[in-house]
Order: C-alpha cells, then structure tokens, then sequence
C-alpha cells in the first residue's frame, strides 16, 4: 500500500498529476466557509480549478456566496470517490467572485458530474457565480 502524504504554501500543486485527478474527476467537495459569528458553514460542492486556482460554482444570493462577501476564507477537502483515502484538503481565500462565464462552466461541470449537456436545476431567476479561491496551503493524503 502506497501511503504518501505531501503539504504546500500555493497553488502550484494543483498541477501535480494526482493531485489533479482529484480535482479533475467526478468527485465531490466539502466547502467551508464562516458563519457571521465565526462558526463553520459546509456545503457539498462540485469543483473544478484553472491554472492556479481553485473553482467553486454557486448561485448569488447562496449562504457560501453571502458569507465569502464578509469573509473571503475559505477551506474545501476534495475526495477521490473510489479511494477516499486518496484525499486533498485545501485552506484558501476566495479573490475573484464573477458572474461573466459562471452558466457556462455550470454547464461543463454538470456534463462532468451528471453527463448532461445543460445544468438541470437552475431556476429561472437564479444567477450564476464563480468563485475563484487562491490555495494558501494544500495538503495531498494518498494510502
């Protein structure tokens, strides 16, 4: 059994091949983001990430989406579905919140995830966003 665990300061390890398996596969994220009293907010999310930067798509007017407008800190651990032992935990900042493209990459990440060619579950007055999250420090467990 492989048993390898790694840390780093940046974003530079997302280009890491197993690291963007992870991020790049049908696997789910917990989203943590910080209730106005300082207590944790978790959410499943999909995930995706370009370059340097981590990708979490939302609707405006969301909990995560209001509580990232007062604190951009943010954490996610991202799993491997057939091995959650193969697991990555990052600890970021959200740097860029943009609606420009957001129904677009909904619609990749639903082809990703439900293999359908458009978001099923948007309602009519719902507006998208992408959160663009800047890795502070990303931790890789693989067993």
């Amino acid at each position: 059994m492989d048993n390898k665990s790694r840390e780093g300061m940046d974003g530079s390890m997302l280009m890491d091949p197993e690291i963007s398996k992870i991020l790049k596969g049908k696997n789910f994220a917990s989203f943590a983001t910080l209730m106005n009293d300082g207590s944790p907010q978790v959410t499943p999310v999909w995930v995706d990430y370009r370059d340097d930067l981590i990708l979490v798509n939302t609707a405006v007017g969301r909990l995560k989406e209001k509580n990232i407008d007062r604190d951009n800190r943010v954490a996610l651990c991202v799993f491997e579905t057939e091995n959650p032992y193969n697991m990555v935990s990052i600890k970021g900042r959200v740097v860029d919140k943009r609606t420009e493209g957001a129904d677009k990459h909904i619609d990749e990440l639903a082809k990703r995830y439900l293999n359908v060619d458009k978001y099923p579950y948007r309602r009519p007055d719902e507006k998208r966003v992408i959160l663009k999250i800047m890795p502070e420090k990303i931790f890789h467990l693989k067993i």
